[in-house]
């Protein structure tokens, strides 16, 4: 294994409600730990975490990975629950609490922060971790990859792309023209490579104007939480690791399906309690 990466940004459990079990996750969580099954040697993470039992299973679980987080934050709050229910193997987000560490507290880098972030060369994050100041900073730093899941509005992307060498989307319902429309305004503000995740569709992606598509890995899927993020986590892992675009597309697609094959984003599954507290760990999916 070789290289480095970092991701700055959220992390919750994810509750599944029927199960009455959570799994640690959170774009930056899960796409931190699959660059690290993928091949990257050196891995980090920064984030708010609660205080709670469910933020200790976290910290568990990074641990296990091999994924440090030592100069991560911890708040005076609950970690954040999204509920979770499975639908056909399809994960489906109802809710969840808004007192969370997630939602009361943004993170601030400090310099010492920025330092630490430039010896990983490339750092992941998201439209989920309220870190969207923090950009112009990091981007002089180290290359940026950032997950816009669904958030297309022209303001949005003026404030974002200039800052981004890699900017992924989830485009499962946008027409062909909306796609092209997407990928030429992003290249447009300054990203280098743009791509489109399009569900059964497979992808798009374009590096400066040259497109690719990738077809998806045909599985029998039991839960397709965190397939996004390990899409992410392989296409990026490729690239870091020296590959062209339509290596890390085939490798990115299969990572995505196998991830489909197990519960929770990366497993490590944990009894749902009342209180949150943290009773035992449990192995990988």
């Amino acid at each position: 294994m070789a290289g480095k990466m970092i991701a700055v940004g959220d992390n919750v459990v994810d509750c599944y409600l029927d199960d009455h079990v959570y799994y640690p996750g959170g774009n930056a969580v899960n796409v931190a730990v699959n660059c690290r099954r993928d091949g990257i040697e050196d891995v980090a993470y920064i984030g708010m975490f609660g205080n709670d039992g469910k933020a200790e299973h976290l910290k568990w679980a990074l641990t296990q990975e091999n994924v440090h987080f030592e100069r991560s934050r911890t708040m005076y709050a609950p970690s954040g629950s999204p509920g979770v229910r499975l639908i056909d193997g399809d994960r489906k987000f109802v809710g969840g609490p808004r007192n969370t560490a997630q939602h009361v507290a943004r993170i601030r880098l400090t310099p010492e922060d920025l330092d630490y972030i430039e010896q990983y060369g490339l750092c992941h994050t998201s439209c989920f971790s309220s870190i969207e100041y923090e950009l112009p900073e990091m981007a002089k730093r180290c290359q940026v990859s950032f997950d816009f899941s669904e958030r297309i509005d022209p303001d949005y992307l003026a404030r974002v792309c200039p800052y981004v060498t890699y900017a992924f989307f989830s485009g499962s319902h946008m027409t062909q023209e909306e796609i092209e429309a997407l990928m030429d305004r992003c290249h447009a503000l300054g990203t280098k490579v743009v791509g489109v995740t399009l569900g059964s569709r497979g992808s798009i992606f374009s590096e400066e104007g040259k497109r690719y598509h990738q077809g998806i890995v045909p599985v029998e899927a039991i839960d397709t939480m965190g397939a996004g993020d390990s899409f992410i986590a392989g296409f990026l892992t490729r690239r870091i690791l020296g590959d062209g675009m339509e290596d890390a597309l085939r490798f990115a697609a299969t990572a995505a399906a196998n991830t489909c094959k197990f519960h929770g984003g990366f497993g490590y599954p944990h009894p749902l309690t009342k209180e949150g507290k943290a009773k035992g760990h449990e192995a990988a999916g």
